[in-house]
């Protein structure tokens, strides 16, 4: 029989397990932040680094792999699931296949649950059970995901599983993926399963895509954004893929942070779909990023951060690019707990523009904010998925395609009924390159984007002049407190303007053809994007 060790051992977790049919020797639920660090550091699968965090490595794979990630493909899905290069389709019967296989090789073997809840909003969470066979990554789904009280332990009935085993691989050839890893959400069993990866970001993202499916069926808005609230409750939302600057800017010492990265908005406003911060490290600073900076202590983990002498160098990224830290949410100082806000007076959509050709900051009109969430343009930077080395430019709807398993009209349909009902209003901020393309230029300091956003929520770019960008149809704000007036227009910092113009012309047109696959669009939004040039 299994030996269950914890702080809340019941007969009602036996008969879930049993009714899960898996049957490891011992399993390890709920422990404590210092046991799960004791045992990971006593089983060799990390060590304490001089910050006193864990440090881990995730071997080959140190970021997601989009390739290997399916969707299970029935009658739940068949029409409702926007299915294509992102979202592969997997069969039923080679899941339950897969499943059965990886129940067999946990036989007898210890395992680590975490049992706990993906949303803040107890109306809207989805209680969820995490089962590994790595310690460090029962703890990073402790610190990433809504932990229980006690109450709520005793009483725990998951909705979903997600069984990340990380040493049990596919066979190709046999089991219908791509390679020896995968990642495999079927939304009517209510089961992830993920293998042959140690990379952790699998786990919380899936618990993503599955929200993202779910809350459009409730009118709820999933968003892949950070929140963040001021003195005045005044809520505000940073949009972006991973490298744009959500942790970053939301993780400001004047507000506080709800979360950096997955929010629902309900009818009732904000809330948070994690219970902690993934963040990147890599060039991390004490004086550029102190929040994080400052979270990096006992109890977070730190992901293939290279140590010199036992001391993180979170600028040695040969490794990774995609170095990261995950740590609870009440590691930043004033974080609000529960994780939810009202509805949001500032929206802010962030871009890593590697062309360089974009401004800094512009304001969008509500067509022009639906245009440009479709839109989703952006730069991966590099480290953030496999086989990508540096900047490339892509266009990821709702600032998430990854994790989007419905269509983009879905989600857009309910974001624009969301700006119209609360007034908000939504900037473009360009955290990307100025003075020349990826190679050329450089990325636009931390400091100006942060003074930038800060003008926006405290509603100092109100009341000044804006200039308008024929090409790019946007208004650009002709001074911005304590940024540089000249970097306001990207074409001043470009030494070489033919270069500029050509290179803008050439995004212009990315972003037109981009658009061509969105049927049915409205006019008025069509027409709020980039223009075509002769």
């Amino acid at each position: 029989m299994t030996n269950v060790v914890g702080p809340i051992v019941n007969d009602k977790f036996f008969s879930q397990l049993q009714d899960f049919k898996i049957n490891p020797s011992t399993v390890y639920r709920n422990l404590l932040v210092e046991d799960l660090v004791k045992t990971a550091v006593n089983l060799n699968e990390g060590v304490i680094n001089s910050t006193g965090s864990l440090s881990v490595n995730t071997g080959k794979y140190t970021g997601r792999s989009p390739d290997d990630r399916y969707i299970v493909y029935d009658a739940k899905t068949r029409d409702t699931v926007d299915w294509g290069k992102i979202n592969h389709q997997f069969p039923s019967d080679k899941f339950e296949k897969i499943l059965e296989k990886m129940k067999y090789f946990v036989d007898g073997k210890d395992l680590f649950v975490f049992d706990g809840f993906v949303g803040a909003d107890k109306e809207n969470r989805l209680a969820i059970r995490v089962i590994n066979d790595h310690t460090w990554q029962s703890l990073f789904a402790r610190q990433l995901f809504i932990r229980p009280s006690k109450e709520e332990l005793e009483n725990h009935e998951p909705e979903f599983t997600v069984m990340c085993i990380n040493d049990f691989k596919a066979i190709p050839e046999v089991d219908g993926t791509a390679s020896d890893i995968f990642i495999l959400i079927d939304l009517t069993r209510k089961i992830v399963l993920i293998g042959g990866t140690q990379y952790a970001g699998e786990m919380k993202k899936s618990m993503f895509a599955i929200m993202n499916f779910l809350l459009p069926e409730r009118d709820i808005f999933p968003m892949h954004c950070s929140a963040n609230i001021g003195k005045n409750n005044d809520t505000a939302l940073f949009f972006g893929l991973s490298g744009t600057g959500k942790t970053t800017l939301s993780a400001d010492p004047n507000r506080r942070l709800i979360g950096d990265d997955e929010h629902g908005w309900s009818n009732n406003g904000i809330f948070n779909f994690e219970g902690g911060c993934y963040a990147k490290c890599i060039n991390l600073s004490q004086e550029a990023e102190p929040e994080i900076w400052n979270a990096i202590k006992p109890g977070a983990v730190l992901e293939n951060v290279v140590l010199v002498g036992g001391k993180p160098d979170y600028d040695d990224n040969k490794l990774t690019e995609n170095t990261r830290v995950a740590y609870p949410l009440d590691y930043i100082p004033g974080a609000v707990i529960p994780s939810i806000g009202g509805n949001p007076k500032v929206i802010v959509f962030l871009t890593a523009d590697a062309m360089g050709v974009l401004p800094p900051i512009s304001r969008l009109t509500k067509e022009g904010a639906m245009y440009h969430f479709m839109s989703g343009y952006t730069s991966k930077l590099a480290g953030t998925e496999r086989g990508i080395k540096e900047p490339k430019s892509v266009f990821s709807q709702c600032f998430g395609a990854p994790f989007m398993p419905r269509p983009a009209s879905v989600y857009a349909k309910i974001l624009g009924e969301k700006i119209n009902k609360h007034n908000s209003v939504v900037y473009l901020v360009n955290t990307g390159w100025s003075g020349g393309q990826y190679g050329i230029g450089k990325r636009i300091k931390i400091k100006y984007s942060r003074a930038m956003v800060t003008a926006a929520l405290t509603g100092a770019l109100n009341n000044i002049k804006y200039r308008h960008n024929d090409l790019f149809n946007l208004d650009i704000p002709t001074e911005v407190p304590d940024v540089p007036e000249e970097i306001l227009d990207p074409k001043n910092t470009w030494s070489d303007k033919d270069s500029y113009d050509l290179s803008a012309k050439e995004l212009a047109q990315m972003f037109i053809e981009n658009f061509k696959k969105f049927e049915k669009v409205a006019p008025e939004i069509l027409n709020s994007g980039p223009k075509p040039t002769p």
